[in-house]
């Protein structure tokens, strides 16, 4: 089996290596992969991690079953959730420790995975494996930023920062939610493709920096009422300010990386409730494969050319979500 791992050097980051088949136990699932998604996780991942099959996203056709698993066939189309564990319910450390691709844990950049009957789902005829592929990460973390606790509600006005992976798919969940959409980014390119996704604002963080002032002028200064925030420290003061008394913030990201100063007044005195999202269960996958959402795919990539799907990945030239096609 042909797999790719990680060097632990990030500026080599991955490299081709053969691999074990194994087969799977009881209550377990082979899937042989037909395409694989980036996140920017794995670029984390890459500069933390060292001989472990890397990437979280991944679809294709189960090869085998192990014993006790009901209701999956040979040749059945899947797509495996981001943490196979987390199936429903509430979060937990040992749901956590699932994810793949990450310590410890292999990925789906390989010919074969084997993982839990149980952390799966299938996917419609009419859904490309490339398609799949790009959901349980990005799309489930989209998903979650919308729906979780308070769901978005006809009417409202959503906040999106960029787009990359999240942020498209929260442009087009929200908008099939009957959401007003003001999306950023530093491309009018982009934005003009985020328009015709039906963003109703677009704004150019470049021209206008203080994109948190016209955030509120388009909002005749109320503010948003719901802002997804990928970028994290550098960005989450000026969400603060863009977001309406009573507001909510979905934070994910961690663009910026993980430290740095918060005006916590703004949370205090605005009462804006943040939550935390760190992707969610395959029960959302599973919500998310139904709900006929149209993924947002910028390039394909032969698995032979993986390194250079990571380097597109480095740039964040790319609109929507990079994909690297496995095996046929």
């Amino acid at each position: 089996m042909q797999r790719y791992v990680l060097t632990g050097d990030g500026n080599a980051r991955i490299r081709l290596d053969a691999g074990e088949w194994r087969r799977p136990g009881p209550g377990e699932v082979a899937v042989d992969l037909r395409a694989a998604s980036l996140n920017y996780r794995d670029l984390v991942m890459a500069q933390r991690c060292k001989d472990i099959v890397p990437l979280s996203d991944g679809a294709g056709v189960i090869s085998a079953l192990g014993d006790r698993v009901e209701g999956r066939a040979l040749g059945d189309r899947v797509v495996i959730g981001f943490m196979p564990g987390w199936v429903e319910g509430r979060m937990t450390e040992a749901k956590k420790a699932t994810a793949l691709g990450g310590p410890g844990v292999d990925g789906v950049l390989a010919e074969r995975i084997v993982v839990p009957a149980t952390g799966i789902v299938g996917i419609p005829d009419a859904m490309t494996f490339e398609e799949a592929a790009t959901l349980p990460c990005a799309g489930v973390t989209a998903w979650s930023a919308l729906f979780e606790r308070r769901p978005v509600q006809p009417g409202e006005t959503v906040l999106l920062l960029g787009t990359g992976g999240v942020s498209i798919f929260a442009l087009q969940l929200a908008k099939k939610a009957g959401a007003r959409v003001i999306i950023t980014s530093g491309s009018d390119a982009k934005l003009e493709r985020a328009r015709a996704l039906g963003a109703d604002h677009v704004i150019n963080y470049r021209d206008r920096p203080n994109w948190d002032e016209e955030t509120l002028r388009r909002t005749d200064g109320a503010g948003v009422d719901l802002a997804v925030d990928v970028a994290g420290p550098a960005t989450l003061d000026r969400t603060l300010r863009a977001t309406r008394f009573d507001g909510r913030i979905s934070l994910m990201g961690v663009l910026t990386g993980f430290d740095g100063p918060i005006e916590t007044a703004a949370i205090l005195e605005k009462r804006i409730t943040l939550q935390g999202i760190y992707v969610g269960p395959v029960a959302t996958l599973d919500a998310l494969v139904r709900s006929g959402i149209a993924p947002q795919i910028d390039h394909v990539f032969p698995f032979e050319d993986a390194a250079a799907a990571y380097d597109t990945l480095h740039r964040a030239t790319h609109f929507g979500k990079l994909v690297i096609r496995i095996g046929r």
